[in-house]
Parts: C-alpha cells; structure tokens; sequence
C-alpha cells in the first residue's frame, strides 16, 4: 500500500527555495507557475516581507514551505507554529534540539487551528559534517544524532523530519511509510554544492525515501530557473 504522499508525482513533491529577495522571487514565482507546486520561504525573504510574501504564493497557487527553524521555549514555539498557519504555510519547521516538549506544543497549536499544515522537525542542518557537529559538543555520531533527533520528532507527534539525503533511507525504516522526510542538501550530478556538506542528487534522495527535497541555488541561480527545473523533473 502506498504513502499518501507517493501517489503524488515526484515532479509535484520538488520544493524550490526562494531564498533570495523580494524582486527576485516574485519573478522566479511567476516564471515556475504551472510547473512548481512548491515554494520554500526561508528567513532571508520571510524576515523581509513578513506572512504577505506567502499570501502572495498562495494566490499564484503554490503550496508554501515556511522555513523558520523555530528554537525557543515552548510558549514561543507554539505561538510562531500558529501564526505561521495563518498567514498560510503548508508546511513548517522547527529545531528538533528545542526538546519533545517545545514540538508538543507547536503541534498542539497547528491542531488547535483544525488546519492540516504538515509539521517538520530539524535534525541535522545539511551544511555540518561529523566535524563540525563535534565541535558544538555533540559526542555521537552524526547518523546517531539524526536518528535520536528524528525520534523525538515522531515522539511529540509531529509529521515528519528535515534530514540530509544520506540519512532518507535510515530515516524510512525507523519512521515508517507515512513520516514525511524532506531533503535539502540536494544538487543535480556536477552542480556546485556551495555550502552543503551532505549532498545527493534528486533522483537518488527520493529513491532513498525522501518525501519531498528542496532544490535552490542550481534552479535559481541558473541562467534559466525554468530550463533548469525542467531538467531536474525529466532526471526523476
């Protein structure tokens, strides 16, 4: 039997970050239409425009990605959760280190709402590898924390995680069929990773599980945002 989210086409299930400002995303909003479903809101753009930037994408039909990263006391947490729901994002984020406790609350507060935006834990930022971990103090191995972090999301009940691609197929087993599992970290075969650390490409991330994967700089940046999606979704 399928997960519900695997009866949507992979084409459908591609976010595209707009992490860059106003202008810009506005036109790339409009050039995607009608073939993105997604849009990804990070903090550069939110903390810019505020809840009318995704007013905007919902109008122009897309589902919205608020990216925020929420890491705070449980009050805070939850009240940025339902606030977030309604300027209406789909789809939200939150640092799973915030503790059980702080995600129960945000879940709570999405249910309290009675809308269904999907509720996402960070584990571990794709841009850090064992290195970089170790050297906040973190003593485990890196997959070790990704999946102790990842149970604790299931734990406050939330719908899923943000991993790496290298940790989709660990994360599917120990979440099971429905959990969704979003990737960032993911670039096409020869593009530039800039930042990223732990990498894979489309294709490779959904067929180790992912549920969705978030694509950037390679869309955006390209001299043809458009040409360049369209070659990512005929890859899948």
């Amino acid at each position: 039997m399928l997960a519900a989210f695997e009866s949507i086409p992979r084409a459908d299930r591609v976010i595209v970050a707009l992490d860059c400002p106003r202008a810009k995303a506005l036109d790339l909003a409009v050039a995607l239409q009608g073939k993105a479903k997604w849009l990804k809101i990070g903090m550069t753009l939110y903390y810019s425009e505020g809840p009318a930037i995704v007013e905007i994408f919902k109008l122009l039909g897309y589902k919205v990605f608020l990216d925020l990263k929420c890491h705070d006391i449980p009050h805070q947490v939850a009240g940025a959760a339902a606030s977030a729901v309604e300027a209406g994002a789909d789809m939200i984020t939150m640092h799973a280190v915030g503790g059980v406790p702080m995600m129960e609350a945000a879940q709570a507060a999405v249910d309290n709402t009675g809308c269904d935006t999907a509720t996402l834990a960070i584990t571990v930022l794709t841009s850090m590898d064992a290195a970089t971990l170790a050297a906040t103090g973190v003593t485990r191995e890196l997959t070790d924390q990704v999946k102790t972090l990842a149970s604790c999301a299931a734990e406050a009940g939330l719908s899923g995680v943000v991993a790496s691609p290298q940790e989709a197929a660990m994360l599917r087993e120990l979440l099971g069929p429905d959990a969704l599992i979003v990737t960032p970290g993911v670039r096409p075969a020869g593009a530039d990773l800039g930042d990223q650390s732990r990498v894979a490409t489309p294709k490779a991330a959904f067929d180790a599980g992912a549920s969705h994967i978030v694509i950037g700089r390679p869309i955006t940046q390209a001299a043809d945002p458009v040409a360049a999606f369209e070659a990512i979704v005929a890859e899948l």
